[in-house]
């Protein structure tokens, strides 16, 4: 049966079946905050294994220039990452710290996910580099964009607890994989996925419901039971808006749309879902 309102999951209840190894990238920033506590949290509900890896961001001329400073970054580097670890280990969760230098940090996420084969990766939505920006940082779009991981991105108030999750979808490829999940997560946590497919204008209504009885199917397979909503409007407003109503913990999205499949970074819908959205965002390729 589903969960009472504000009834939290069980510490013993891991959301999502694909889990596997973790990797939390995280670079000690305030802005970090929310993924290291939801890194830790899932590994300790699912049971895995923590990577945490941080990225000194320098160049070999910045290193000659001015190595002191990169040596006091890397200190305040390694003690961020002993400090995770702790935090993880009062959890009763095992974690090895990674620690690299170099001017393109994403790679080094990408790389590791891929070399570690993790099921998930955990970041922030943005980082120390981007503390005025109000959209997604760099080093988070340029990850989801390259990696074939799914990507939890948690912002600093999110907290995944088995309460209500948003499935947006459009009938593509990526929504497909991405219902696998929030499907899991309804059957797992016991509440109900509210699907939500946005249609331009009127006429796309049909395909929008489509959309949802497609998922609704996929879900029946599994006896999940899921709650359409079939809306008009700018597909990333409407999915916030649903989410927000209804004190989602997280959204479930496609890393692209029908019109974004080759695409090297994300498309735009899962772009602005995580600007503008204050609980956590699971984007999926």
């Amino acid at each position: 049966m589903p969960h009472a309102k504000g009834e939290a999951m069980s510490d013993k209840i891991c959301p999502f079946n694909q889990t596997g190894r973790i990797l939390l990238s995280t670079d000690g920033s305030e802005y970090s905050a929310g993924a290291v506590r939801e890194a830790i949290n899932l590994a300790s509900r699912c049971g895995s294994e923590l990577l945490a890896l941080s990225v000194v961001e320098t160049n070999v001329e910045f290193s000659a220039l001015a190595p002191e400073l990169v040596e006091k970054e890397e200190l305040r580097t390694r003690e961020h990452l002993d400090a995770v670890a702790a935090q993880a280990g009062e959890a009763g969760v095992s974690c090895e710290t990674i620690a690299h230098e170099g001017d393109t940090p994403w790679r080094f996420v990408v790389d590791e996910a891929d070399q570690r084969d993790v099921g998930l990766i955990v970041m922030g939505r943005r980082g120390r580099s981007a503390m005025q920006k109000i959209v997604i940082g760099s080093v988070t779009a340029r990850v989801i964009g390259h990696t074939s991981r799914p990507v939890l991105v948690a912002p600093r108030v999110a907290n995944i607890t088995g309460g209500n999750v948003v499935l947006a979808t459009d009938g593509s490829e990526y929504s497909h994989e991405a219902a696998k999940y929030a499907i899991d997560y309804g059957k797992n946590c016991g509440v109900v996925p509210i699907v939500v497919s946005v249609a331009g204008d009127g006429s796309e209504l049909g395909r929008a419901e489509e959309n949802i009885r497609q998922v609704a199917e996929m879900a029946g397979q599994l006896d999940v039971e899921v709650e359409g909503v079939a809306v008009v409007g700018k597909p990333h407003e409407e999915i916030v808006r649903v989410a927000m109503d209804r004190s989602a913990e997280l959204i479930v999205i496609g890393s692209h749309g029908r019109t974004g499949l080759e695409r090297l970074l994300m498309g735009s819908v899962a772009e602005r879902v995580i600007d503008n959205t204050v609980c956590a965002v699971l984007v999926i390729r």
